[in-house]
């Protein structure tokens, strides 16, 4: 029998007690993995670990599409209302509020966010958007289509059956909650993969996913490493969809393994290097505080950061002494501790490569404007770091970091600035900053990615949909959009008279 973890939190924000089964999540029952081993989870502000969870491999995904493929024939998708799965969607939503509290305490400890985000950001995100979906489980239509008196024409929107998920470490509860929604309002059984250093939000929320009264195997969890659990996933034959959320070079693993199998239809929302566009007529105390939020929120681990930011000649000296000072006024420290901005980077192994980027800044002839260094003497924190006169073939310009590290870059004029923001093999977001509305709209057509914002950073809705241009993925997460993501089209003729 799987382990359970307990934990008392004592902090300046959150005291409680929290208790939740380590094992695989599958048929609706907390198990072992097949060869009964584990993977420790550690604490990024430390280092030390806080428990172990059970290591699901490719026999435990084969048993949990098993269990996902009987719920999706006996209690789930066409043998069970959308009006039912609404109603399930919205008591699971009502039950994440109620623990709140304690999900966003669970996503501090392993994750290293600060508390104060988790509760405010990721889990008001996650209720909205489970709530969205629930209201669109019984709206999943399809058309009549006139195609003469003697022929009845219909189309039905089916869901596709076992999905296979996988989903990164940066938003682990939000993340889980933007896979399941849209794949459960649409009627799909799933089978997901939560990331082997955050799986404690996944694993209490399938406790929640049973109170609320999901049938068994309908949600499955399968706890491990990207190259056993997550590669079954994406190269199963009986699973017919896969949606990855991570970087790009996984995404092309798993697109190459979903191919190779058997073609599974796949959504991938993947790496960025967003442009942020500072013109000469923004409002700067606006644009500063938007542009911090936009790389430093999450800790800089977050797809759409803006980490290049593009500021005209005209306003660029004052815009950088704003945002060094800005920059220099983030409390880095404890997740728990009320008055923190910035907790640790995720693991020892990010941290590595983030400080390696900034090495290879130094190296290619970027100033380091202020930070790049490491931030105490334990865990994972890395200084808010800003890089001055860099040019575009740098690996800081051109490749995404994923931590708090951004490019200041002087610009002329809108031709110079549209064209250097494209100048990446990304396309995931930008953001433009100007008191001028016909500037702004029109800047933000001639950028290529998938989501723009205007006067604002990092703004996101469940209704809106959110995905990427050119390498940062295919098809899109969220809104009505999401919905064909799950579904497949059916067109059903039926001859009303013609005869042979």
């Amino acid at each position: 029998m799987p382990a359970v973890f307990t934990h008392e939190f004592n902090t300046p924000v959150y005291k409680g007690k929290v208790s939740l089964n380590t094992g695989l999540f599958i048929n609706g029952q907390f198990v072992d993995g097949s060869d009964g081993t584990t993977i420790d989870v550690v604490n990024p502000t430390n280092g030390a670990v806080v428990t172990s969870v059970s290591e699901g491999t490719p026999r435990d995904v084969d048993l949990a599409v098993d269990a996902a493929e009987k719920a999706f024939e006996a209690t789930w998708g066409l043998n069970c209302p959308g009006s039912r799965r609404g109603l399930l969607l919205n008591r699971l939503a009502a039950l994440v509020e109620e623990h709140t509290e304690e999900l966003a305490a669970l996503e501090a400890l392993d994750n290293g966010k600060t508390f104060n985000m988790a509760r405010t950001g990721d889990l008001s995100l996650s209720i909205e958007c489970i709530r969205y979906y629930a209201g669109w489980a019984d709206k999943i239509t399809g058309r009549v289509l006139e195609t003469g008196e003697d022929k009845f024409n219909y189309t039905r929107h089916e869901p596709i059956g076992v999905v296979g998920q996988i989903i990164p470490w940066n938003f682990p509860l939000l993340m889980f909650v933007w896979k399941i929604a849209p794949a459960l309002a649409t009627g799909n059984t799933i089978v997901i993969k939560p990331s082997e250093f955050t799986p404690l939000t996944a694993i209490r929320m399938c406790h929640l996913i049973q109170e609320a009264g999901f049938p068994a195997g309908v949600v499955n969890v399968v706890t491990g490493y990207g190259n056993t659990v997550g590669h079954a996933i994406a190269s199963h034959m009986r699973i017919h969809k896969v949606a990855f959320t991570g970087s790009t070079l996984v995404g092309r693993k798993v697109m190459e393994a979903a191919a190779k199998s058997n073609l599974k239809n796949i959504t991938l929302e993947l790496g960025g290097k967003s442009p942020n566009i500072i013109f000469n007529d923004a409002d700067l105390e606006q644009a500063v505080n938007w542009a911090a939020f936009g790389i430093y929120f999450n800790h800089g681990q977050c797809c759409c950061a803006g980490s290049r930011i593009f500021v005209q000649e005209g306003v660029y000296d004052e815009f950088l002494r704003r945002f060094t000072e800005k920059s220099r006024s983030i409390k880095i420290g404890d997740p728990f501790a009320s008055d923190t901005s910035q907790g640790p980077q995720i693991s020892q192994i990010q941290y590595d490569r983030i400080m390696g980027y900034i090495e290879s800044g130094k190296k290619q002839g970027a100033k380091v404007h202020m930070g790049g260094e490491r931030h105490g003497s334990e865990g994972y924190f890395i200084q808010p770091t800003i890089f001055l006169d860099s040019s575009p073939d740098m690996r800081i310009v051109q490749e995404e970091i994923f931590g708090p590290v951004s490019v200041v870059i002087k610009f002329k004029d809108e031709e110079d600035v549209v064209r250097q923001a494209n100048d990446t093999m990304y396309g995931l977001a930008a953001a433009v900053f100007t008191r001028d509305v016909s500037r702004a709209i029109a800047t933000a057509h001639r950028l290529r990615a998938g989501t723009l914002w205007v006067n604002c950073y990092n703004q996101l809705n469940s209704n809106v949909p959110f995905g990427g241009f050119k390498q940062s993925g295919i098809g899109r997460e969220l809104g009505e959009y999401a919905l064909s993501n799950y579904t497949e089209v059916k067109a059903v003729h039926v001859n009303l008279g013609k005869k042979m």
